[in-house]
């Protein structure tokens, strides 16, 4: 897929980050083709758990499994997030291992623990020390492209594995099918966002230096409220907020009881809505915006675009990328680098 203007062109953006969002649509079609390829899949028999372990941009894959096939599976989904994995995984638990560079620490460790204990695993990396073991005991692994810049800008290359790996196994029918549909929409969504003045440029220049807090409703929603946050974090490099509806709305909405002349100076509420949500869920949605209507800047409303939980999900996300790729463009910030990153690791290791 081709995309025509660019919104990145000219724009101070080091590692290709516009480029690599806005070819989301190939990237989900790799991964898919490259899980189909793996050979040496554990049995789907008595599988009683699934786990996918990871962190940061690689471990947001897991939070997107869940959501998308959590519901459809007759087994839990599990997504842990640090060095430490569930009593209960063992031989009958299938657990993903996902590091982009394959030197994530916490999931070395958990990969580590999911061998000794006969866990059937299977590793998406591409490469490193998670490679390395992968191959020491003969466990399969999904390659992820080392072209992709940064692993944020990997979403589609550890998100979509799981799924077209559980689909192989025989407990999730017809993903494929819903892949390819979610693969189509992207190209179409990429060419009318990445351009200049696109939609993703207007909101992000109305959250402007405002702080985005953004509120998602259902698994779908909750899953792209985080993903958002994170890539304001990574991409713009400013502090941003997420939660979820309904659960914001039995604890976090009294703290927009007062203050109200401060808040409206420095937050935003964007507000990310789907064609999955429960009917109380929407009637939720709109009292969060009547309350906060006059104790933030502005609340903005995010449609998601095409058919099926798993289209509207990547949708969201693709969305958000350019939302806050732009936010960094507009504030002249390279949205690759992540030098904080690289510092805690070293220290980490020193």
């Amino acid at each position: 897929m081709t995309s025509g203007a660019t919104a990145g062109a000219g724009r101070l953006d080091s590692l290709g980050m516009f480029n690599a969002a806005a070819t989301l649509g190939d990237q989900v079609r790799n991964a898919a083709e490259a899980a189909r390829s793996v050979d040496g899949l554990p049995s789907a028999e008595g599988i009683t758990s699934v786990v996918v372990a990871g962190m940061g941009g690689s471990g947001i894959g897991g939070d997107f499994t869940a959501a998308v096939c959590g519901p459809a599976l007759d087994v839990p989904v599990v997504v842990p997030k640090g060095y430490e994995i569930p009593r209960f995984v063992g031989p009958d638990t299938l657990i993903f291992c996902v590091s982009f560079s394959g030197n994530t620490e916490e999931t070395i460790q958990v990969a580590h623990k999911a061998i000794d204990r006969g866990a059937r695993t299977v590793m998406i990396t591409s490469g490193g020390e998670l490679g390395e073991l992968a191959e020491r005991h003969g466990v399969p692994c999904v390659p992820i492209d080392a072209a992709i810049p940064m692993p944020r800008a990997g979403i589609g290359a550890v998100s979509i594995p799981p799924l077209v790996i559980l689909e192989r196994l025989g407990l999730l029918p017809g993903i494929s099918e819903q892949i390819a549909t979610a693969a189509d929409h992207l190209d179409k969504r990429a060419s009318s966002l990445n351009v200049d003045g696109s939609d993703a440029a207007v909101l992000a220049r109305r959250i402007g230096r405002t702080l985005p807090i953004i509120y998602g409703g259902g698994l779908v929603g909750e899953v792209a409220a985080l993903r958002w946050k994170a890539q304001f974090n990574e991409n713009a490099k400013v502090a941003a907020f997420a939660n979820r509806v309904p659960e914001l709305t039995h604890n976090e909405i009294c703290g927009w009881g007062q203050h109200g002349d401060v808040t409206r100076q420095v937050f935003s509420l964007v507000l990310l809505r789907h064609a999955a949500e429960h009917p109380q869920t929407r009637r939720r949605f709109e009292l969060v915006a009547e309350i906060c209507d006059e104790v933030v800047a502005d609340v903005h409303t995010v449609e998601a675009q095409g058919v099926g939980h798993l289209t509207q999900m990547l949708d969201l996300v693709m969305f958000g990328d350019f939302v806050t790729l732009e936010a960094a463009a507009q504030a002249s910030v390279d949205p690759g680098p992540v030098p904080i990153l690289d510092q805690i690791k070293e220290r980490l290791r020193g």
